[in-house]
């Protein structure tokens, strides 16, 4: 009788929970956020496709960064993942769905989980499914694949064991120097009429949601979505980085803890008294020699403990297509003049065309100048965003065969899509990053020595010449299926609605023009299917890169030119209009409340048939008599003794290669700081400030990647402005090989102390 008694009184809470829910216009909201970064050393980074673009070191960590928001605990939800990559992949959400029925059932599936990417060009590569894709990073990497699937997966597993009452505010505004476009005069290829409806050639608009505790009050996140390129970091960088975007994230969330006013201050000890008691006690500070210590030991010094990570700040992409962050324009290498208008290259030279960020020619300044831009205007949409969000949840989801649909135009013409293929604009490249000798932005001949080569690899068919045009066909990748597909065929298109919200995820990359087409479009179809439920109130926002990659989609007169974009909208010229024909389609549905009653054919699973042509690691072992860990060459301490603001501080340890372990959720770097006879850490390799450098070199010196090398990393730590004076060291984590005879064994080491004034 007891345990009926119970049973009902728990059913009577749960329908009381629920009930709460809807009379005060809550959601159930839950936040998540786990490590992703991949392999940092010798892979192939995705973006920029530069065979020598290989990563070395980590700038700062990369996450995936999650949302969900339930009517209630048995009604609609949905899942949306950020993550600091360069895009989605069909792969990755095939496999991260899989691990979510596993766990969930059928709470989650392909219809309400959406992974979008943030569209950074300095993350490990290898992780998407068509060969077009994985080239330069000498095909699939399971490493890289496996640390963004899990980080997925537990991001959301995060989330939704945080589930518990809460209210979403929107608000939304204009940053108008975190971008500019970057193919101006196709954007002139569009209708003049069209333009003038417009102030500039990019979105300047941001739009933010802002998560707030039901219990307490406290705020808990915010995700927003901006269009700008991840490209502030160039195609010569070897640093892992969640570019500007990601950037922006860090400091949106080191702004949180820092102002929550649950923050404990730091107490300093043992740092007072005069420079010289300093410099005593930091010269009787030695190296530490490299040490024994577990595949955890590193996840305790991080300075952002994952119990204190309460807040969750997304950076999201949108329609990115011709939004480049190097806001200063593209300017001629060796003359310094602006470059040409309509070809962005120099003298008929595409290489010698380069974006300026405002940072130049620091990169890294770059990408802190922009991700700060987006940052301040996040915390200014924050602090003042009183809209709240109520309403309905719903979502509508459908895969798409891509080369063949037939869209009906306005004017009742049918036309046509056509299997995927890249123009020799896609090889010119871009002012963020230009691409191959011998191509220009705008070409539509390809040189004799170019065309032999591409029918070496396809011959394109007369059908696809023509479906084409005016693109002339460079890569044949919907044609090509050997050794498997090189381009996707069969794309996911989604739709999310929270309340007022309408999220639109999209597999690619809009130009400026296409995205404001699409968002005009879904919302006119909105408002004129759904029975007053749709007004102008109505806030429709692109998602980019979302579930899926396919790269470009520009309009049909941006097509005409043949810039890089337009070379790279894979599916021809009228792609734009058959997204805009299939959206209208899944938002009519949406209005009307009824069921899609095809859900198309499923994309290829092709994760049993990748090939994995990467070496294996180098750097298995120290030179004899050494240790990993051990000081190859300590701080070199200025004549003053000590650092001041501003300085690098540098030490290199004999280490192991980063792809032994990825130390998830842990550092390879830590500056350690003397309090209270303790060394506590004070920034780790999630740091701006902090740089993990990692290299291999034979025993000649010679710095070079093969199986006879040893490795070292390079700590480098600029002093920061809001550095504390007292006395420091270096401190460097890492794993050995694992082989048959043995497990991974983990090891750390110290630098000397020095002292910061």
């Amino acid at each position: 009788m007891r345990r009926k008694t119970e049973t009902l009184l728990s059913i009577f809470l749960f329908f009381l929970c629920q009930i709460i829910l809807i009379v005060n216009g809550e959601y159930l909201i839950g936040l998540g956020s786990y490590d992703m970064t991949g392999p940092a050393s010798q892979v192939n980074m995705m973006g920029y496709g530069n065979f020598d673009q290989i990563t070395g070191g980590i700038h700062f960590r990369l996450r995936a960064r999650t949302f969900i928001v339930a009517e209630s605990f048995n009604g609609m939800r949905l899942v949306f993942v950020n993550l600091d990559a360069g895009m989605a992949s069909q792969l990755v959400t095939i496999k991260v769905l899989e691990r979510l029925k596993s766990r969930y059932g059928n709470i989650y599936s392909e219809e309400n989980v959406a992974i979008s990417g943030t569209h950074t060009h300095a993350g490990p590569g290898g992780y998407l499914q068509y060969v077009t894709y994985s080239v330069t990073s000498l095909g699939f990497v399971p490493q890289s694949f496996e640390a963004i699937v899990t980080a997925i997966e537990l991001s959301i597993v995060q989330a939704h064991d945080n589930l518990k009452p809460g209210s979403i505010f929107i608000n939304k505004g204009d940053l108008e120097n975190a971008g500019i476009n970057r193919s101006p005069s196709a954007y002139l290829f569009n209708p003049q009429e069209e333009r003038s409806k417009y102030n500039t050639n990019i979105d300047t608009l941001m739009t933010l949601l802002k998560f707030v505790d039901g219990d307490t009050g406290k705020n808990i996140g915010a995700f927003s979505w901006f269009a700008t390129h991840g490209t502030s970091m160039s195609r010569n960088n070897k640093l892992i980085s969640g570019d500007n975007k990601g950037a922006a994230a860090r400091f949106f969330e080191d702004w949180f803890t820092k102002n929550s006013p649950t923050k404990s201050t730091k107490v300093l000890g043992n740092i007072s008294g005069s420079n010289q008691d300093l410099l005593n006690k930091t010269s009787k500070i030695k190296p530490t020699g490299g040490q024994p210590c577990t595949n955890t030991t590193s996840q305790g010094f991080k300075v952002r403990k994952d119990k204190e990570m309460k807040f969750v700040g997304a950076f999201c992409q949108s329609n990115v297509g011709d939004v480049s962050p190097n806001v200063v324009g593209a300017f001629c290498i060796d003359s310094g003049l602006p470059c040409d208008f309509n070809h962005s290259s120099c003298h008929g030279n595409d290489q010698l065309c380069v974006g300026r960020g405002p940072g130049y020619p620091d990169e890294i300044l770059s990408t802190k100048i922009i991700g700060k831009r987006q940052f301040q205007k996040a915390v200014d949409l924050f602090t003042s965003a009183k809209q709240e969000l109520t309403g309905k949840i719903d979502y509508r989801h459908v895969y798409i065969n891509f080369t063949n649909i037939k869209v009906q135009l306005e004017d009742n013409k049918v036309v046509q899509t056509c299997p995927a293929a890249l123009g020799p604009g896609f090889a010119a490249g871009t002012t963020d990053g230009p691409g191959v000798f011998g191509f220009q932005q705008g070409d539509t001949e390809i040189n004799p020595f170019w065309k032999k080569l591409r029918d070496v690899l396809r011959e394109p068919s007369p059908y696809q010449v023509g479906c084409q045009k005016p693109k002339t066909v460079l890569l044949d990748s919907g044609e090509m299926f050997w050794p498997y597909p090189w381009a996707p065929a069969i794309l996911p298109i989604q739709i999310f609605r929270l309340g007022r919200l309408i999220i639109l995820s999209v597999p690619g990359e809009f130009t400026t023009m296409a995205g404001r087409r699409l968002r005009e479009a879904v919302k006119e179809t909105l408002v004129r299917s759904g029975n007053g439920e749709f007004d102008d109130q109505a806030h429709v926002v692109i998602a980019g890169l979302t579930n899926a990659y396919s790269q470009y989609i520009t309009t049909f007169e941006e097509y005409e030119q043949q810039r890089y974009e337009a070379a790279s909208t894979l599916y021809g010229p009228h792609t734009l209009s058959a997204y805009i024909q299939e959206f209208k389609k899944l938002a009519e549905s949406m209005a009307k409340g009824e069921n899609i009653t095809t859900k198309g054919p499923s994309p290829p699973d092709l994760l049993s048939i990748q090939l994995s042509l990467l070496p294996n690691p180098t750097g298995d072992s120290p030179p004899p008599g050494i240790n990993f860990g051990d000081i190859k060459q300590d701080i070199t301490v200025p004549k003053s003794g000590t650092f001041t603001k501003g300085d690098r501080v540098i030490a290199i340890f004999w280490s192991a290669n980063p792809r032994y372990d990825l130390l998830t959720e842990g550092t390879f770097a830590v500056v350690e700081m003397l309090q209270h006879q303790s060394w506590l850490p004070e920034y780790d390799d999630d740091d701006f400030c902090l740089f993990f450098k990692w290299q291999a070199e034979n025993i000649t010196g010679i710095a070079r990647d093969d199986v006879n090398s040893y490795g070292y990393a390079t700590l480098e730590w600029e002093v920061p402005e809001d550095a504390s004076p007292g006395v420091y060291r270096l401190r460097h984590f890492g794993s050995t090989k694992e082989t048959k005879e043995s497990s991974n064994s983990y090891y750390t080491g110290a630098s000397s102390a020095f002292t910061v004034s």
